[in-house]
This record gives C-alpha cells, structure tokens and sequence, in this order.
C-alpha cells in the first residue's frame, strides 16, 4: 500500500486507456525469453478501458471500466489463458487418454523495479517503461506511442499524377513520421521493389499494370509506433497525357517569396451534380462517362492544385468526401491548411486554403446568406425593402447560398492582415436580382468584419458568382454603385421586380480582368468566376495565363478527359504595397 500511495503521488491522471500486446501466449515458458511489446492508450474523454492481446493466435479484447482495479484485470488475463490451455489439454487427454495438469500462469505488472499492487486503478496502474510479466514472458509498456487512425490509398492510380494517402495519426506528427513506396517486380508477382519516399509518390508509365505498397510508420518528436504496410486495389494506369494546366504550371514553379501572395479561385464540379443523368445526357454528353467519376476527377484537380504552387485557394462546390477525403490529405502534405463550410441541406460547399509557412489563422466569419439577412439587424433596411416585394423575397429566403470569411495573418508581417471571402450565387441565368440582393449582403457582412473585428485587413473576394462582366453584380463590385435603373432589376419577370440602389462600401478591382471565358459548356461560355482585390494594399504582378481556346476544346468542351470541371481556374501574383 505504500508503493501504491507513492505511485498515485507520482502519476499524472487521464480518464481512458487502451492497451495492445503483441505475441502469442500459449506455450510461454518453452518458446518466449525476450521483451514483447504492448501498447497503453489513454483518452480523457472515454470512460472505458479496452484490452487487446494474441491469445493462441487469436486476438483477443477486454473491455473494461477505466477505474477498475488492475487485480481484476491481470486475474481475467490469466483465467483466459487458464481456459485456453484447458481447452488444449482436454483435446490432448481424448486423443492420449492421458490427464493432463493445467498450469496457472503468474501475470504481474512491474513498474521501476517494483510489484504494481492490485488494487491500483487501471489509468495509474499502466505507465510508460512499466513491464508486464505473463510466466516468463516480459512485455514493455509503451504509453500513447504514435498511431495511425487511418491510413488509406486512393481507389484510382493514374501514371504521372500524385498518390496522396489519407492519414490521421494520434499521439503523433505527420512530419515525423517514415514513409516508404514499393512497386510490384512484377505484375501478380509478391514481390517489391522500393520506388520511393514522403508522404506523396507520383508513379511513371513504367509502372503501369502494377499495384504499389505503402509503409508508414507513426512517430513524433521521442519515439515511432507499429508500422502499417498495405497494398492498392487497384494498378496504375495510364494517364490522359496532355492536360489543360499543363502549360500553366510553367507559370507556377516555385512557390512565392513572402513579398508576394499566389491566389487561386475554381469551382470544381460537385460530384453530386456531375453524375446526374442531366450532367450525362444535355450538360455533358460529350464529356466520356469515365471521365466525369470522382476518382477520375480527382486526380487531375490534385495534380493541377499542386501545381500552381498557391498560398491561398478558394474553392467552390466541393463535396463534403472530397474535402475530408481527397483534397485535405493531399494539399496538407504540400503545407496547406483548410477550412470547409457546407451549404445546408446539400452535400457540398466552400473550401478554403492557405500555405502554413506563410499564414496563420485568425478568425472565421462564415454566414448563410438567408439566415444573415432575416436575423441580423445589419441588413434590416435591406429587408424591409426586400419585402415590398413577397415574391422576390421568398425567392432569396429559399437559397441556402453561403459565405466563407477567413481572416489570416501573414506571418513575415502582422500588420497586414487578409479577409478572405469565398461564394458561390445562385446559378439560375433569370436570377441577376436576387445575386443583387446577395451580394449586398456579402458586403455590408465583410465590411462588418473588416470595421469592427479586424481593422485595416485587406479585402480578397473570389468566387463563381454566376455573373457576365455586363451583370449588375460585376458593376456594383468594380465600380462601386448599381442603379434602380439595371437590368438585372427585372431579371425575373415584372412580378419579382424590386429595384434599389446599392452602394460597395470596398474599392475593388478584378485581379484576373474579364476573361472571355472561366465557364466552357457546350451549351454556354462566359465569365462567371473573379479575385476581386483591394488596391491600396495589394498589386497584380501577375495573372497566369489562361488555357488555350485549343486546349479547351480539344474534346470540344468542359469537363474533359483532359480538364476535371467545367470551369477554368483563376490564379494570380498579388504584390504587398
């Protein structure tokens, strides 16, 4: 009771353990005399305590009480061992006819030297470098040693386009942590041959028609945990060769100095809307089916992400799977860090990104753009002329568009701060009036944020905003006032008809200009997608040059085998003044 008394004194409390043994118990004394490996897990915020060992080659697992004495514990293991070695002898005696004696094992936990007493509770029983004795075999405790989570390999492999595995590791650092890539020697061959190192590998054509293996092992800054080795499902296969950002990516090379920001806005085709049998049959018919799957999709918006090298990507229509399971895993390996905003009631949204070496997080301002202009007094002049006109106003109240605001901080300079809005409008080419009364919303909100949370930030605005560059909104955004009198007024018809004078409280610039096209579909081309800049704080030095009307068309259309959404991405160099 006294060691028992020490050891509560000297041990830090947590409310939840996991423990892991690894070797075979059964015949102990004959085949084990060297230190085996066992795991203690310990999570504050689970009440219960689980066991897992080999017993006899079988795994086995206890789940216990996190404060149950460590008496009951060890007694449970030997009375599992008792009844395997029973049920082994019992086998041997109808084949033999001979009795048989079962041998109680001793099962004891030592900890610097000493006896752990019994009645110690489990979560100050089970410390790093404490020793658990089973008979003669001697297991060395290893407290929240470094583990992977999860550790998955994308479905599609294609040759000449990175494979991101997705990982989330406990106890652990991604940075600190071994990755090794094998190919197969051969094709249906269990052999390997290492092909590489990192996080990300980009198979060749050469290793098209064969699986890859990949090693991990989780550690962080003391120690490494178990490896986990596992292989694709699939092989690689050939790439679409030439892609439209190819070319770009000559643009994009190296990553920007601190001087320096590279923005990029895309919207990236939903999947939800790309399987639809309208995306098939009369958006995209022209677009080859394989093309249009996620996996396939996937690849390419990956490898042209990566290749422009941004510190701050807007993205628009991104699934909610993708974002968790595809472009986070795969964008966090390069540096960046992301921040996602769901649309209610869909399965896609916004996604923000920004290089971690260069930005840091201050705070998000994220809105719903019909929830803002109901219950925040901020647009309640809007409103109240809104609702002159009950139909119009139904009309906006049942759009469930989003705002993302994310407010960063360079970190070679903290008096400059950035606000980052990302939106994607409503989409209906009859809806000039309601993405009228939206955006206005974006930017008595914006300018809320800028005033009163965070003075002096530099407004960057991206987004598919559904509008020509001869819309209203496109006016009201660059040239800082939209009249009663615009068109865009009556773009619903003469019952939905509300016109107003709006004012931008930002002076705005599009960074990128009027492209003749950002949206390619067979049955329509425009401008729909901008970076609006201040620019009393930042410059344009350069805007990456778009595709080619040639390389847009190639497969006559977009989305292609050779470009993943029917958008073009907008990336640009903005200049610190």
């Amino acid at each position: 009771m006294l060691w028992n008394c020490a050891l509560r004194s000297r041990l830090f409390f947590n409310k939840s353990i996991s423990i892991s043994f690894w070797g075979h118990l059964s015949n102990i004394p004959r085949y084990y005399n060297t230190m085996q490996r066992a795991v203690v897990r310990c999570v504050p915020s689970e009440s219960k305590l689980t066991i897992s060992f080999t017993l006899d080659g079988s795994q086995k697992h206890m789940l216990r009480d996190q404060s149950e004495e460590l008496g009951k514990v060890l007694a449970r293991i030997s009375n599992g061992i008792i009844k395997a070695q029973a049920k082994g002898k019992k086998s041997k005696k109808n084949i033999c006819n001979e009795p048989s004696e079962v041998v109680e094992p001793v099962v004891r936990l030592h900890y610097n030297g000493d006896y752990v007493a019994n009645d110690v509770a489990n979560f100050d029983a089970w410390q790093d470098g404490a020793v658990l004795h089973v008979s003669e075999v001697k297991y060395k405790i290893e407290r929240n040693p470094p583990t992977f989570t999860i550790a998955e390999l994308p479905v599609a492999l294609l040759a000449g386009f990175p494979i991101c595995p997705k990982l989330e590791i406990e106890f652990g650092n991604l940075n600190h942590c071994i990755f090794t890539w094998y190919k197969e020697q051969a094709p249906n061959q269990d052999s390997w041959i290492e092909t590489g190192t990192g996080r990300v590998f980009t198979p060749s054509n050469v290793d098209i028609g064969l699986k890859i293996k990949f090693k991990c092992i989780p550690g962080n800054e003391t120690k490494y945990g178990v490896a986990k080795e596992f292989v694709s499902s699939s092989t690689i296969e050939a790439g679409p060769g030439a892609c439209t950002f190819d070319s770009r990516h000559q643009y994009t090379k190296k990553v920007t100095d601190h001087s320096t920001l590279r923005v990029l806005s895309y919207n990236i085709l939903a999947d939800i809307y790309a399987q639809t049998d309208l995306s098939k049959t009369v958006l995209y018919p022209y677009c080859a089916p394989y093309a249009l799957g996620i996996d396939y999709r996937q690849n390419l918006i990956k490898k042209e992400l990566l290749g422009y090298h941004a510190d701050i990507i807007c993205l628009q229509e991104v699934d909610k799977g993708v974002f968790n399971d595809s472009l986070s895993p795969a964008l966090d390996a390069f540096g960046m860090e992301g921040n996602f905003r769901i649309k209610e009631k869909q399965h896609e949204g916004l996604a923000t990104y920004f290089r971690k070496d260069k930005l840091q997080l201050l705070s998000q301002h994220d809105i719903q753009l019909n929830e803002a202009l109901r219950k925040d007094s901020l647009h309640s002049e809007l409103l109240d002329n809104l609702s002159k006109n009950p139909i119009l106003r139904e009309k906006v109240m049942k759009r469930s568009t989003t705002l993302q605001v994310t407010v960063l901080q360079p970190l070679s300079n903290t008096s400059k701060p950035v606000c980052v809005a990302n939106t994607h409008l409503y989409w209906h080419p009859k809806g000039g009036n309601v993405r009228l009364i939206q955006i206005d919303i974006a930017l008595r909100h914006l300018k809320q944020v800028i005033s009163v949370e965070h003075p002096g930030a530099s407004l960057l605005f991206f987004g598919d905003f559904n509008s020509t560059p001869s819309s209203g909104l496109f006016q009201l955004l660059s040239q800082g006032f939209v009249p009663k009198t615009h068109p865009d007024w009556a773009s619903g018809g003469p019952e939905e008809q509300c016109p107003m004078e709006l004012h931008n409280p930002f002076e705005l610039k599009s960074a990128c200009g009027e492209p003749s096209y950002t949206n390619y579909v067979g049955g329509f081309q425009g401008c729909l997608d901008y970076i609006f800049l201040e620019p009393r704080m930042l410059c344009v030095e350069q805007v990456i040059p778009m595709p080619s009307h040639q390389e847009v068309t190639t497969h006559h259309a977009l989305p292609s085998v050779s470009h993943p959404s029917d958008h073009i991405a907008l990336v640009c160099d903005l200049k610190w003044k």
